[in-house]
């Protein structure tokens, strides 16, 4: 089989409809479109949410909350996911290369579920208080990556 003698299975494409080809066809004159009005013309498209003249559902419902332009989103990690990794320094690089942490650009916090089971020296951007506690009472030690 070469490239040129490919074609779509038998059935799978249909010909498009040519309506308004005359009366002979069965969509001649009107093409189907019924007769007169708006919805009859060619360039017709309804806008959505359009509701007939009425106020739109959208305009009548009133606006709640807002949006935080300086949100800092933070890809979180539980301590007793911390346990997976053998090292003794967690670094960023080390979370992101065991799937713990989501991207490079985001900032880690690190939250306190679960209990930790050796010593490990962390770097992070943000630590919950349990967390801090946690790793300091096996031993080990939260280090502050500075903010970015």
């Amino acid at each position: 089989m070469k490239l040129n003698e490919l074609s779509p299975a038998e059935g799978s494409r249909k010909n498009r409809r040519r309506v308004g080809r005359g009366p002979g066809s069965g969509r001649g004159k009107t093409s189907g479109r019924g007769t007169k009005g708006q919805k009859s013309i060619s360039g017709y498209s309804k806008r959505f949410g359009f509701e007939g003249g009425q106020m739109p559902l959208v305009r009548r419902v009133p606006k709640r909350g807002f949006t935080n332009i300086f949100r800092k989103e933070y890809s979180e990690v539980n301590i007793d996911r911390l346990n997976k990794i053998e090292k003794k320094t967690i670094k960023i690089k080390d979370l992101i290369e065991n799937g713990l942490a989501k991207k490079k650009s985001q900032p880690v916090k690190i939250l306190g579920r679960g209990k930790i089971t050796s010593s490990k020296i962390i770097h992070a951007h943000k630590f919950s208080k349990s967390a801090k506690e946690k790793i300091e009472k096996a031993g080990g030690k939260a280090v502050l990556i500075g903010s970015e």
